[in-house]
């Protein structure tokens, strides 16, 4: 493994322990070269309560790995959420830095209506 990933998945333990002890609905992300996903899970981590990526019919039109593709999921997942019942969440940004596409993603999810 290299360096990088095995920097991230330090950043992303940290940041996964610190939302353990809020106890808190995770919106967790993650990123490829080609496509991002989002899914909000329970506090525990055992159960999905909503998912969206660029995987979805509905978005896999035009381009998948760009911020405007991004911030699609990001509203799409605002409002499967809100169907499920859930407003607030904690973000887990997996390691990720908060810029590009992950940036896009959450600003989306605000304007969409769920709170972090």
């Amino acid at each position: 493994m290299n360096q990088n990933k095995i920097s991230r998945m330090r950043r992303a333990k940290r940041g996964r322990m610190k939302i353990r002890e809020l106890g808190a609905t995770r919106l967790n992300v993650t990123r490829t070269p080609r496509h991002i996903y989002a899914q909000v899970t329970t506090a525990d981590g055992g159960t999905v309560i909503a998912q969206a990526s660029t995987l979805d019919k509905a978005l896999r039109d035009g381009a998948t790995s760009n911020t405007d593709a991004a911030s699609k999921v990001g509203a799409l997942i605002a409002d499967r959420a809100k169907q499920a019942g859930v407003t607030a969440v904690a973000f887990d940004r997996s390691g990720y830095k908060y810029h590009g596409r992950v940036k896009a993603l959450a600003e989306a999810a605000r304007e969409g209506g769920l709170e972090f």
